[in-house]
């Protein structure tokens, strides 16, 4: 697994709950590691260790913590490369949602050894979604859900979603779009350079 992926798990842990439930998730995993480079890679199981024993110091299931990681990566002040990613996708949560598919050659294109699913999103109505992540890890569409659920409330837009199971290597998630306007979304304008350097 790219050193980045555990990076996000070390660094969310410390944002939200603090240095010393991320240090007795470190006791619990046993792995031999007390944290992650970002630019190193690590054996698959080490992250699903990590994954787990954070779950279970949490008394929260690995799915459950996967989704929060998930909303922190677009939400938390201290991260904000990948919302601003994200939102140079377009102005609509909709113009969001299509654009899922181009997200993994958008990433390797800026991290070429960085891993992340395949996004496969197909509109059923309007306002009616479902998106298909293909990867060989388990269980990171429930990251991909929680980083939806954060975009959306970034956009401003009222969505419910619901991780309707596995099939083979696919995860899917249904995405129903309710209200497009419902709040007021954060602030973000296209190509505004303070924002690129702030926001």
């Amino acid at each position: 697994m790219h050193g980045l992926i555990n990076r996000s798990i070390q660094c969310f842990t410390r944002d939200t709950y603090g240095d010393q439930v991320w240090e007795q998730a470190v006791e619990r995993a046993q792995t031999g590691h007390a944290g992650f480079e970002a630019m190193l890679t690590y054996d698959d199981d080490i992250t699903y260790q990590f994954l787990d024993a954070l779950a279970a110091v949490l008394n929260r299931s690995r799915q459950e913590v996967m989704e929060d990681i998930g909303t922190y990566l677009v939400s938390h002040e201290k991260v904000g490369a990948v919302r601003r990613l994200l939102r140079f996708s377009g102005v609509t949560f909709a113009d969001f949602l299509h654009s899922l598919d181009e997200l993994h050659d958008r990433v390797r294109m800026a991290v070429p050894d960085l891993h992340i699913p395949q996004l496969s999103l197909r509109e059923h109505a309007s306002g009616q979604f479902s998106l298909r992540c293909h990867w060989d890890h388990p269980d990171f569409g429930y990251v991909v859900m929680g980083l939806l659920r954060g975009m959306a409330d970034d956009y401003g837009a009222l969505v419910f979603m619901d991780h309707q199971g596995t099939q083979g290597a696919d995860e899917l998630i249904s995405i129903e779009v309710v209200e497009a306007d419902f709040a007021e979304g954060r602030s973000f304008m296209l190509g505004n350079e303070e924002e690129a350097l702030h926001g």
